[in-house]
């Protein structure tokens, strides 16, 4: 599990642009040297979960709301989006060395 960090640029987040920027090149690298076992990266975007709303506080309605406007899917992200994926990933053998963004198509517009 990733995220996509990486595609932002605020300050305050170097470091953890620079971790989830290398994730991708790790991923395959490792997919390489592990093989037979396969190696996967899902790299999540905002994903609505007890944890989200206890980071964004007050936040998290006008969080949702704007995502539910500008994304794409006209939807937040869940869990269960992430677990499908997951399961996915699980179930099919033939896919090592990838990265998975799921983020609703939020790297698609700005804001």
């Amino acid at each position: 599990m990733g995220g996509t960090g990486a595609r932002i640029a605020a300050p305050g987040l170097a470091l953890i642009a620079s971790f989830t920027a290398a994730l991708p090149a790790m991923t395959k690298n490792l997919a390489l040297e592990l093989a037979p076992i396969r190696v996967n990266l899902i790299a999540a975007g905002f994903v609505d979960t007890p944890l989200s709303a206890t980071l964004l506080g007050s936040e998290l309605d006008a969080r949702r709301e704007h995502l539910r406007e500008t994304l794409p899917i006209r939807r937040v992200v869940g869990p269960a989006d992430i677990a499908g994926l997951a399961v996915h990933l699980m179930i099919n053998t033939a896919i090592t060395g990838a990265t998975f963004d799921i983020d609703g198509g939020q790297q698609l517009v700005s804001g």
